[in-house]
């Protein structure tokens, strides 16, 4: 038996990543970096953390 080989015209995404994006670019597209934990309003009011 003869194995068939499946080729794809464009690689697999884990092959070739994204090149990265401009920083100016990316804030356009996905807004201002934001921290992994936002104080709630009352520890923002007594200024806690």
């Amino acid at each position: 038996m003869t194995q068939a080989t499946i080729r794809s015209s464009r690689p697999d995404k884990w092959i070739s990543p994204r090149p990265p994006m401009d920083p100016a670019i990316r804030a356009l597209a996905y807004g201002k970096v934001r921290p992994m934990y936002e104080p709630s309003w009352i520890e923002r009011l007594l200024g806690k953390r």
